[in-house]
């Protein structure tokens, strides 16, 4: 049997069986099994395991088994969790993804191809009773965006490329203000967010024009004190996904928004010829942009994505990076000082 387990225009939610077998397929880029690591960091609790092919140069460090081994031992599904370019489901991953069906596995990706169409998948799924589960899967009914203000407050992270931490650093952000007593609602934008968070829309799913829409009923009006964190996708300076970033921007109206980054990164992921720009580029970009929907647009703070970087060396770019811009930076997962001096900006 299929099921797309997609939320209603009112704001539904998902539910889906875990605990979870990540499968990463032959991938050999970490930027491309954020959904795998996303699933490991802020739902580790649900995931049994990993499987891939092999290939494969990527692992989350969970245990490598089988998808019969991980339903041996409790699995109810095997979760896709690379997030290639195009979003494709590659001939190569059929044998496994038929064998986790035959595992009596549920199969959960948040891909453009949709496992629903895929014949093979489709016939064994209803000859073992296994239910396919598309994310990526657009709305129907949605508005265009009307561009009205709404009441409350929203915070959007924004980035200098994709895949470098403003999904981490949105729940960072939701997480730490909810624990200072903050009344913070994560909300998330892609599949990975999704699958972490139970509810949201993957905007880069929805048609083009009712993008913008899209974005203003995944924030809808809210008490004064209450801050949405809006989860960023893209890059507004990505030649390939600028325009979901641009419409996250226009519907999510943020009062703040976080810049993401990751030191070192030189070029677009997966995009020959163009560099990654500057964070100062990013802000000014950010708020000439955001003007648009919220003339009182501003940027909020700094995130820096230091993993493999040695502590020292770490907190001193940090501290260099929040000096030079006159605004708080942070790596919101080593935490800390200077992760709390961004928490205070979040709620001003």
């Amino acid at each position: 049997m299929t099921d797309a387990a997609t939320p209603s225009v009112e704001g539904g939610g998902y539910s889906l069986p875990s605990p979870y077998l990540l499968f990463l397929g032959d991938n050999t880029e970490p930027g491309f099994a954020k959904t795998a690591f996303g699933l490991r960091d802020w739902a580790g609790d649900r995931c049994l395991g990993e499987h891939a092919l092999p290939a494969a140069t990527v692992s989350t460090g969970l245990e490598r088994m089988t998808p019969a081994a991980a339903a041996a031992r409790g699995a109810r599904s095997m979760v896709i969790g690379v997030a290639n370019q195009g979003g494709v489901i590659p001939p190569s991953w059929m044998p496994e993804l038929l064998a986790g069906i035959a595992a009596g596995l549920d199969l959960v990706a948040g891909m453009h191809t949709r496992l629903a169409t895929i014949a093979p998948l489709r016939e064994a799924a209803a000859a073992r009773g296994t239910r396919l589960i598309d994310l990526r899967v657009p709305l129907s009914g949605l508005p265009i965006a009307t561009g009205r203000r709404r009441t409350g407050r929203r915070l959007l992270t924004v980035g200098t490329d994709c895949a470098l931490g403003k999904k981490y650093t949105a729940l960072a952000i939701a997480r730490g203000l909810s624990a200072r007593g903050v009344d913070a609602t994560f909300r998330a934008s892609g599949q990975t967010g999704i699958m972490i968070a139970g509810e949201g829309i993957a905007i880069d799913a929805v048609v083009a024009d009712f993008a913008t829409g899209a974005v203003e009923l995944l924030s809808p009006d809210a008490a004064p004190d209450h801050l949405d964190v809006i989860e960023g996708q893209g890059s507004l300076f990505h030649p390939a996904y600028a325009p979901v970033s641009l419409a996250l921007l226009h519907g999510s109206q943020p009062d703040l928004f976080v810049v993401c980054d990751q030191p070192g990164r030189s070029g677009i992921l997966g995009t020959a010829g163009y560099p990654v720009p500057s964070i100062d580029a990013v802000i000014e970009q950010t708020i000439l942009l955001g003007r648009l929907t919220n003339p009182a647009i501003r940027c909020a703070g700094i995130s820096l994505n230091t993993d493999g970087m040695e502590g020292t060396a770490a907190a001193d770019l940090i501290a260099a990076t929040g000096k030079r811009l006159g605004l708080p930076a942070a790596d919101p997962i080593r935490g800390g000082a200077a992760f709390e001096r961004l928490l205070d900006a979040c709620q001003r």
